[in-house]
């Protein structure tokens, strides 16, 4: 194959990696604003509703564990496909179940999926990354939070006026369509990064683990966004489900459009010390959002937080996927697995905790966290990219 097409190939294949964070932004962005309905069709408390959201968080850390041993044995393109095509079905199965043994059993599938998709299509980039030789994971990952703020600003909207069920049905449609699309193009590993025996085993290195530490920390922060803004914006501070929305939309916003401008951000000053910058901002807006008396200024705040955010989940991605000793797909297993159960499981705590106080005090609290990934900067060295060799002609 020539290096012109290669390069073509490539370049689609950036585009079509494009289309799957957007599609997985969008579904996970189109759940948040179906949760406040979610615990009254049910008639559960936050305490159950805490529990749901840790089986959403059970699937996914599940399908992420297994899938760097997965990528090894078939590429990142075919899981990639896998979980896509199965991930575009999950809202719409949580939106079907009418009672809480259902709902459980749909939330795990849901969860699995996207977690499953979500480490296949992180792995896809590094692999774009390299065969283009120039990064993109900041951008891609500015799909998926475009793809949130689509989900969320059009979900709390379209839920209000046409009801949640109607709703789940058009994102699973949209979903689905961009999914079928774009997993024609996406390009495979120029070599198996496994023999056909090797058995799924962690790796050894303890700086992946650290490494994964700050996507944890971090992604606390984003789930508890996701899974609880509104609920603290309609429940605390008196807004409707239409407003309420608006805060991971917002949030999701302005990360989209700092995600598109940070792949130049950190070449100009470098991953660690864009990577610290990012964390002090993204603390200041989850303080002044815990502290605010209104939803408007609580949107604004979660704003904040997300331009903060923005640019240190891809950062810290890259620094996983680039360990030395291990394969893009194994070292990106083990961060995302461990950053997504912030996102994914962390919250399910925070329900527990609401269920016998307020959300503000916690998102105070989270703050801490992100000062946490501040001080930790220095690990993400790695994510300065290093461009896979070219193939021969």
């Amino acid at each position: 194959m020539s290096t012109q097409t290669t390069m073509q190939a490539a370049t689609s294949g950036r585009w079509a990696v494009a289309g799957i964070f957007l599609a997985n932004g969008f579904l996970t962005g189109s759940w948040a604003p179906q949760i406040p309905v979610f615990l009254t069709r049910l008639d559960i408390t936050r305490f159950t509703l805490g529990l749901l959201i840790l089986l959403f968080g059970v699937g996914a850390v599940i399908a992420m564990t297994w899938c760097g041993h997965l990528i090894s044995r078939h590429g990142s393109r075919t899981v990639t496909r896998w979980f896509g095509v199965c991930g575009s079905f999950g809202l719409l199965i949580v939106a079907l179940a009418p009672n809480v043994p259902l709902a459980a059993i749909a939330m795990l599938i849901f969860g699995g999926s996207i977690g499953g998709m979500d480490v296949a299509m992180n792995s896809n980039a590094v692999v774009v990354e390299r065969r283009l030789s120039r990064a993109i994971m900041s951008s891609s990952h500015g799909f998926w939070s475009l793809g949130g703020f689509a989900g969320g600003a059009l979900g709390g909207y379209s839920i209000q006026n046409y009801g949640y069920l109607p709703h789940a049905l058009v994102a699973t449609v949209i979903a689905f369509a961009v999914i079928a699309f774009a997993i024609r193009y996406l390009i495979a590993e120029d070599r198996p990064q496994a023999v056909e025996h090797q058995k799924f085993t962690l790796p050894r290195h303890t700086t992946v683990y650290l490494v994964g530490l700050m996507a944890l920390l971090t992604m606390i922060s984003e789930g508890a966004v996701l899974d609880w803004a509104a609920l603290f914006l309609h429940q605390e501070l008196g807004a409707d489900l239409a407003v309420a929305g608006l805060a991971y939309a917002a949030f999701s916003g302005v990360m989209a459009l700092m995600r598109f401008l940070g792949d130049g951000v950190r070449n100009r000053f470098g991953a660690v010390s864009t990577l610290r910058g990012s964390a002090l901002v993204a603390a200041a807006g989850m303080l002044v959002a815990g502290l605010s008396p209104s939803p408007y200024l609580a949107i604004a705040a979660f704003a904040l937080c997300g331009f903060g955010i923005a640019n240190m989940v891809p950062i810290i991605f890259s620094a996983g996927g680039n360990q030395e000793g291990m394969s893009s797909g194994t070292s990106m297993s083990v961060v995302t697995t461990m950053g997504y159960s912030g996102i994914l499981v962390a919250p399910s705590a925070i329900g527990f905790v609401a269920e016998h106080s307020s959300f503000g005090p916690i998102f105070v609290a989270l703050s801490g966290l992100l000062v946490i990934v501040l001080l930790m900067a220095g690990l993400a060295y790695r994510a300065e990219f290093a461009p896979e060799p070219a193939p021969a002609e």
